[in-house]
């Protein structure tokens, strides 16, 4: 069965459970497990200034831009379990860009089924289809994913989350050397912790390792990314919170001017201010990435700085 057989197999048989549940739970409304429908939606405008140059000042890219973003779902269930459905899509328009795209947009649909178990556990099962994703890889990617997260609260303080995700994707660049399709596909596997110290006062720390595999040898990579953060309340509605992560990214299909394997380094501090006052989501993030390569056109490193406002229905 392919991920998009899958993906509609899936969705078909959560709403046969949500018409199965429905009359059972229906019949006694003051019941605390009582199922609840609960439709969503938010929409965004942001802009982004961006900027990274070589080591020696002689290649300069530029990376403004703005983007629109839409987002529209529902969610039914109790305390216990919970179905998530949501389309989301982003229009982006750059500014001047000396590379890529000049404009793009990305779609997304989710289905999601979340089920608590006993106190502490929580499975989560979570399908999605993206069409004209930009990767690591590729500008131009479509992607079919299934993942399934374990989640252990043993008490507010701390959080343990352990995911795995496997993706498909198919890259619009028609074929690969020797007539081969242009697909890649390959595990991604997500590790995170949080500690709890107050309200919107969290310690984050995080841990990714994934794959992607492909005839195409230009497709094929791997990477280990490590982050932490620290999120810290200013006020009820305004926090701040600094990061820093560290990524490694080798792609055996790619040399360098040496003959090697051209393998990425990156190392990315940062700061956001996050400004949530009712339904209104405002958000500013600051960050510098340095690059460190064995290909000396990606040794480089920039500036990023975004800011978005949200409001959500």
């Amino acid at each position: 069965m392919s991920a998009t057989s899958w993906l509609r197999t899936l969705v078909y048989v959560t709403l046969a459970a949500m018409l199965l549940v429905v009359p059972a739970h229906a019949q006694d409304e003051e019941d605390e497990n009582a199922w609840e429908l609960d439709p969503f939606a938010r929409i965004e405008l942001g802009t982004v200034f961006s900027q990274s140059e070589d080591r020696d000042d002689e290649l300069i890219i530029n990376g403004d831009g703005g983007y629109l973003r839409a987002q529209a779902g529902v969610t039914f269930g109790n305390e216990k379990s919970e179905f998530r459905f949501e389309a989301d899509r982003i229009e982006v328009q750059r500014f001047g860009s000396a590379t890529g795209r000049d404009a793009y947009n990305r779609d997304r649909l989710t289905a999601q089924f979340s089920q608590a178990v006993g106190d502490d556990w929580e499975v989560q099962l979570r399908g999605r289809l993206y069409d004209d994703l930009v990767t690591v890889e590729s500008p131009d990617t479509d992607e079919k994913q299934g993942s399934v997260r374990i989640e252990y609260e043993p008490e507010r303080a701390h959080r343990f989350r352990l995911s795995g995700t496997w993706r498909d994707r198919e890259y619009d660049d028609s074929e690969g050397p020797g007539g081969t399709s242009s697909t890649g596909e390959g595990p991604r596997v997500d590790f995170e912790y949080r500690h709890r110290l107050g309200r919107y006062n969290y310690i984050n720390f995080d841990l990714r390792a994934e794959e992607i595999n492909s005839d195409n040898p230009d497709r094929s990579y791997t990477r280990e990314s490590v982050g932490a953060s620290y999120t810290q309340p200013i006020t009820r509605d305004l926090r701040v919170r600094p990061a820093v992560e560290l990524r490694h990214t080798r792609f055996d299909g790619r040399l360098t001017p040496g003959g090697e394997a051209r393998e990425d380094t990156q190392f990315v501090p940062e700061v956001e201010l996050l400004w949530w006052t009712g339904n209104w989501r405002m958000e500013a993030e600051a960050k510098y990435i340095f690059s460190d390569s064995n290909d000396p056109v990606r040794d480089r490193q920039g500036y990023r700085f975004s800011l978005s406002v949200g409001y959500v229905f």
